[in-house]
C-alpha cells in the first residue's frame, strides 16, 4: 500500500512539473491562451507554487485581464503579507499607463521592508524581473536603512552599472572587495566585463585612477596587489611588476605572485619585464626551487631569442646550471630544457637521450616521469627511432589516463605514425581525440584527421601526402630551409590539387618565422584568393599580426581582424582577433 501511494504521488508530482513547463514554455513563445488554461489548472492544485502563481499573473495581463489579475493578487495578500505582492498588483496599474497608482504602490512596498529588512531581496527580485532598477535599489537600500549589517552592497553595485553609473558602480564593487575579500576574484570578473565591454576607454581609466587613490590614501598592500591585477589585464606588465615589488618590500612573505607574473609576461612575449621579474626573484630568494624555476624561464626566453651563432654560449650555460643544481629530482624541469635543447638546437638527439635516460632513473610522480618520457620520445623521434619513439608515447598514454598529457601523447604517438607513413593507424587514433576537452589537441587532431583524409580520399597512391608528410618531418627536426624547399617542390608538382592550400599555409609560416614578412604575405594572400580554403581564417589572422607587430601598418591590420570578426565567428582565433580590432578600433587602452 506504501508503494502505491508512493507511486501515485510520484505520477502526480511528475505531471504537474511536465505541465508546468509546457506552460512556461508557451509563455515564452507568448502563446498566451494556451499557456493560461494550464495555468489556471496547475494554481487550481497548487496556489503556493510561486512559478505558476507569477505564469498565470503574467498571463493574465498580456492578455490585457488586468481585474482578474488583481483578484488572484488580492486573495493571495489575505494569507501571505509579502509586500512582493504589491509590487505585482502595482505594475498591472503601471501596464494600464496610470503611473501615479503605480507609483504609490511601488513606494508603499518599499515601505513595508522597515518591518523586515530581509523583505527587501524579494521586492527587489519583483522589481528587477519588470525592469525597474531605480526602485530595486530603492528597495536595498531601505533594507540596508532597517539593517546596516544586511550584505546587499554587490547587488546595489552591479544595479548601478545596468543603469549606466559605471564609475558609481566601480567604487561600490572595490569597496565591497575589501570588506569581503575571499570575493575579490567574483569582482574582477565583473570588472572585467565592463572592462571589455565598454565602448571607449572611459571605465577602464577611471578604474586605474580610482585603484591609484586608494593605493594612495590607504597604506594596504590589499590595493597594490588590485592595480597589479588591473595592469596584467591591460598588459602593462612592468607596471604590474612596479606594484607586486611594492607588496614584496612591504610584506616580504612570497615572491609566487612576482613568479606568476613573470609567467604572464612571457606569455605576451614581454621579454623586459621577464627579465626583470626573474632577476628579482633570483636575487631575493635562497629557496632553491624558487631559483630553479627563475633559472628555467629564464633559459627558455633566452632559447626562444637566440640566434644560431649564440647556442654554443646557452648549452655551457645549461651544463653549469645542471652542474649546480645537480641531477635531481628538484631539478628535472632544468633537466628536461636541457635535453630539448641539445636535440632540437644543436642536432645532437644523442646528448639528449642519454641525459633523459639517466633522469628517468630518478624517484618522481608518475606524471613527471610520464613528462619526462614524452621528452625523450620526442628526442627518439628526431633521431628517427620511430618505433621507439612510439612506444613511449604508448607508455605515457597507459599510465596517465585520466590527465590531459595522456591525450597530449596520443596525438604524438598519432603524428609519429604519421611521420612515419602509416596514415590509416594515424588517422584511428586522432578520430579518438577530436572530442578532447583540449581545445588545442582537439583542433590538431582534426587538422591532422583532415589532411590524411582529403588527401588519401583525392589520391590512393597518397603520394601528395607523403611529401607533405616528409616536409613536415624536416620541419619537426628544425631542419627550416630544407622543409621550405620540399613545402616549394610540392606546391610546383601538386598545383590544384586538395594539399595546395595547407602547402601555401605551412610556406607563409615558414617565412614569418624568417623574418621575411614580404613573402609571407604574398602567401597568405594567396590562400585568402582560395575561396574554398579551410585556412582563410589564420591567413587573416596571421597577416593582420605582420601588419600590426612588425611592419606597425594598425589601419591593414584592423581591416584583417574585422574579417575575422564578422565572418569567422568559430576560429581559434576569434577571441583574440576581437580583442585586437577593438584595441585599434579605440575601445579600449
Amino acid at each position: 500500500m506504501k508503494k502505491l501511494l508512493f507511486l501515485l504521488l510520484f505520477t502526480i508530482s511528475s505531471s504537474f512539473a511536465q505541465n508546468q513547463a509546457l506552460a512556461v514554455d508557451y509563455l515564452e513563445n507568448r502563446d498566451y491562451e494556451k499557456a493560461v488554461a494550464i495555468f489556471e489548472e496547475l494554481y487550481a492544485q497548487n496556489q503556493n507554487n510561486q512559478v505558476v502563481f507569477l505564469g498565470l499573473i503574467a498571463c493574465y495581463s498580456e492578455l490585457k485581464q488586468f481585474d482578474i489579475a488583481e483578484k488572484i493578487i488580492l486573495q493571495k495578500e489575505k494569507t501571505n503579507n509579502s509586500p512582493y505582492l504589491i509590487v505585482e498588483r502595482a505594475y498591472l496599474w503601471e501596464l494600464q499607463n496610470q503611473k501615479p497608482k503605480a507609483v504609490a504602490l511601488y513606494q508603499e512596498a518599499v515601505n513595508a521592508i522597515s518591518v523586515n529588512a530581509n523583505m527587501s531581496y524579494a521586492v527587489a527580485r519583483a522589481f528587477e524581473t519588470k525592469g525597474l532598477i531605480d526602485w530595486v535599489i530603492k528597495s536595498y537600500e531601505k533594507g540596508k536603512e532597517v539593517n546596516p549589517e544586511l550584505n546587499i552592497d554587490y547587488q546595489i553595485a552591479l544595479l548601478e552599472g545596468q543603469r549606466g553609473n559605471t564609475g558609481v558602480m566601480a567604487d561600490k564593487l572595490l569597496d565591497y572587495a575589501f570588506n569581503n575579500q575571499w570575493q575579490t576574484a567574483r569582482v574582477q570578473n565583473n570588472l572585467t566585463f565592463f572592462m571589455s565591454n565598454e565602448s571607449n576607454s572611459t571605465f577602464s581609466d577611471y578604474l586605474r585612477k580610482s585603484l591609484l587613490i586608494r593605493t594612495q590614501k590607504t597604506p594596504n598592500t590589499y590595493w597594490n596587489q588590485f592595480l597589479s591585477w588591473f595592469f596584467v589585464q591591460n598588459e602593462q606588465y612592468d607596471k604590474a611588476f612596479t606594484q607586486e615589488k611594492a607588496v614584496y618590500k612591504r610584506e616580504g612573505e612570497s615572491l609566487q605572485p612576482i613568479l606568476t607574473l613573470a609567467t604572464l609576461a612571457i606569455e605576451a612575449n614581454n621579454s623586459e619585464t621577464v627579465d626583470a621579474t626573474l632577476n628579482f626573484i633570483l636575487e631575493n630568494t635562497t629557496d632553491t626551487d624558487l631559483k630553479i624555476k627563475a633559472h628555467y624561464f629564464l633559459m627558455q626566453q633566452k632559447i626562444d631569442n637566440a640566434a644560431e651563432i649564440q647556442y654554443n654560449e646557452i648549452e655551457q650555460e645549461l651544463d653549469l646550471l645542471l652542474k649546480q643544481y645537480g641531477i635531481r629530482p628538484t631539478s628535472i624541469m632544468l633537466q628536461i630544457l636541457t635535453a630539448r635543447f641539445y636535440c632540437f638546437k644543436q642536432n645532437n638527439p644523442v646528448k639528449a637521450i642519454k641525459l633523459l635516460e639517466e633522469s628517468l632513473k630518478l624517484p618522481m610522480t608518475s606524471l613527471e616521469k610520464g613528462s619526462l618520457k614524452m621528452e625523450l620520445a620526442e628526442c627518439k623521434l628526431f633521431a628517427e627511432q620511430f618505433d621507439q619513439s612510439i612506444l613511449l608515447y604508448a607508455q605515457v598514454e597507459t599510465n596517465a589516463k585520466h590527465d590531459e598529457l595522456a591525450h597530449e601523447a596520443t596525438f604524438k604517438m598519432a603524428k609519429a605514425n604519421y611521420f612515419k607513413n602509416d596514415f590509416e593507424w594515424a588517422l584511428t587514433q586522432v578520430k579518438v581525440l577530436k572530442q578532447s576537452p583540449s581545445l588545442l589537441i582537439a583542433n590538431d587532431a582534426i587538422e591532422l584527421y583532415l589532411t590524411i583524409n582529403d588527401n588519401t580520399a583525392e589520391d590512393s597512391t597518397q603520394m601528395a601526402l607523403k611529401a607533405f608528410s616528409k616536409a613536415e618531418f624536416a620541419l619537426f627536426q628544425n631542419k627550416t630551409q630544407d622543409a621550405l624547399q620540399q613545402f616549394l617542390t610540392l606546391l610546383e608538382k601538386h598545383k590544384g590539387e586538395e594539399i595546395e592550400d595547407e602547402t601555401l599555409f605551412k610556406i607563409a609560416k615558414i617565412y614569418e618565422s624568417q623574418k621575411n614578412y614580404t613573402e609571407a604575405l604574398n602567401y597568405y594572400e594567396t590562400i585568402l584568393a582560395m575561396p574554398e580554403s579551410i585556412y582563410r581564417d589564420e591567413a587573416y589572422y596571421f597577416s593582420a599580426e605582420i601588419y600590426r607587430i612588425h611592419l606597425v601598418q594598425p589601419e591593414k591590420a584592423k581591416v584583417l581582424y574585422e574579417k575575422i570578426v564578422l565572418e569567422h565567428q568559430d576560429s581559434i582565433y576569434f577571441g583574440s582577433a576581437q580583442k585586437q580590432y577593438r584595441q585599434l578600433r579605440g575601445d579600449n587602452i
